[in-house]
């Protein structure tokens, strides 16, 4: 079997960069060595920039749609009575971010929406199909998959290892996962169980012997967590959770009915030394684990593809193979810092029972400002600089139809936003850049002057913004030979 790229690993990571090349016609296998789709709720968090990116793929009004936003915490004393706090930091969507604030959606629901929106694409995981191995030469990775209908040898140009914190991909590379144990062990568990309203986030208890009951918005169920001893086996059948359950918060009235998904698992906080090795690459949590605070794997994982995606296809088209060196150069760096807080939340979460969000999880403020494919010629106090994310905005199309910027951002295209220039583009027509100049009289009216407001521009600015929706280059001056150079060495 030939193919461009060989994805190993059907999670949220695999998933998002197989419905990105998908939508890039850029032929792929996706296998996954698990017989069928993951059916818990691990990552529920879905963050607004997650969603931003999810609307680019057309999924997020479905999600928005199958689950709903985060209820606030109730503490309750030993006493019984109890205290209400936020726990999520709650915004007003606005111009330039459409998503307020995070939505909750059990991972098998997400992944289940992504799914079908690759099938739609006119693809589907291959489950059962496990990586038995592979090599690689100057041109091609030579793999071997093994499935019950026996061993199937893939030839791809590229391989990418979304296959998890027990990356086979990543073994094979010999590649180091440096980290830390975090002397912690959890139970996560979806549960059916009656005595409980589902209006709150229910929590108990403080140390290790704390426990939340969490109503699973999109579900009739609850998801259970809760610290266990690192040593010993833990007893996670029905009547184990239920009697624990009844022990932690003293409410003999909370009747578990049914156990639909359980887990145990001790925390640690690891960081691939590489994400690249030739024609081999590394996604999610085969490059990144980390305790699950803050509601960061996930969306950190469809982050790592979303930067992926864009650049398999540019190179694949003909650009630089060396611009998928840039895919490390930006994704490690985020991983790191996201390592960080998430350890710190974990050590609130464990000290004072803190489970509160703020913006700094919702990773809107993230961005590549140091990369090499940020090009910034404006030397002003723009509020924006070049590597940032890339802010919404509403405007008007020429026939008086609303139209938002993000909108444009769906075609996965460069994009070259000429603001109220003096006369015709200096670029001409280039295969995957669209040219949109914004004007009183041009083909988008910046009617409420949101673009100007939030990109600081003056008549004659312009922005590239890349595909995956960060700033490229911000200039003054179109003509400028060094934005030319960029976009004829970059733009595919």
């Amino acid at each position: 079997m030939n193919t461009d790229v060989l994805i190993c690993g059907a999670g949220a990571a695999g998933l998002t960069l197989a419905i990105d090349l998908a939508r890039r016609h850029i032929p792929f296998v996706l296998i996954d060595q698990a017989e069928t789709p993951f059916a818990g709720s691990r990552g529920k968090g879905i963050q607004p920039r997650a969603l931003e990116i999810f609307e680019a793929l057309d999924v997020a009004d479905r999600m928005i749609a199958a689950g709903g936003y985060y209820p606030a915490q109730r503490h309750y004393a030993a006493d019984g009575s109890y205290r209400d706090e936020a726990s999520i930091a709650a915004n007003a969507a606005t111009p330039a971010e459409p998503y307020g604030q995070p939505l909750m959606l059990p991972q098998h629901l997400t992944e289940g929406i992504l799914r079908a929106r690759l099938a739609e694409l006119g693809h589907a995981p291959r489950y059962g199909h496990a990586l038995a191995g592979f090599e690689q030469s100057d041109c091609a990775v030579t793999a071997r998959v093994t499935s019950a209908a026996g061993e199937i040898v893939v030839r791809a140009r590229y391989l990418i290892g979304a296959d998890g914190g027990r990356s086979l991909v990543r073994k094979t590379l010999a590649i180091d996962f440096p980290g830390e144990s975090l002397n912690a062990r959890a139970v996560v568990a979806d549960l059916s169980l009656s005595g409980l309203t589902r209006d709150v986030w229910h929590r108990w208890g403080s140390g290790s012997k704390q426990i939340s009951l969490c109503p699973l918005q999109g579900t009739e169920l609850f998801q259970l967590q809760m610290p266990i001893p690192l040593d010993g086996a833990f007893d996670l059948s029905d009547a184990g959770l239920a009697a624990v359950i009844a022990e932690r918060t003293g409410r003999p009235d909370i009747q578990v009915h049914a156990v639909h998904w359980r887990s145990d698992y001790a925390m640690s906080a690891r960081l691939a030394e590489r994400y690249r090795v030739g024609r081999v690459l590394l996604a999610g949590d085969a490059a990144h684990v980390h305790p699950p605070t803050g509601g960061q794997g996930l969306n950190t994982s469809v982050q790592d593809a979303w930067n992926l995606g864009w650049k398999l296809a540019a190179v694949l088209h003909g650009a630089d193979d060396a611009l998928l060196d840039t895919y490390e150069a930006e994704r490690r760096a985020i991983a790191a810092e996201m390592l960080g807080m998430s350890t710190q939340l974990l050590d609130a979460a464990r000290q004072r029972g803190d489970l509160r969000r703020g913006r700094e999880q919702q990773q809107l403020d993230l961005g590549y400002p140091d990369s090499s494919l940020s090009l910034d010629e404006r030397n002003d106090d723009a509020p924006l600089r070049a590597g940032y994310r890339a802010p919404d905005a509403p405007c008007i199309g020429a026939g008086g139809q609303p139209l938002r910027l993000f909108s444009l951002l769906k075609s996965g295209d460069w994009i070259m936003l000429r603001y109220e220039p003096d006369g015709a583009s200096a670029l001409t027509p280039h295969r995957g850049l669209r040219i949109i100049t914004v004007g009183q009289h041009a083909e988008l009216r910046d009617h409420e002057s949101h673009l100007r407001t939030a990109y600081g521009f003056a008549p004659g600015y312009s922005a590239l913004l890349r595909p995956d929706g960060y700033l490229a280059a911000l200039t003054h001056d179109e003509h400028s030979p060094v934005l030319k150079d960029y976009i004829d060495r970059l733009v595919r």
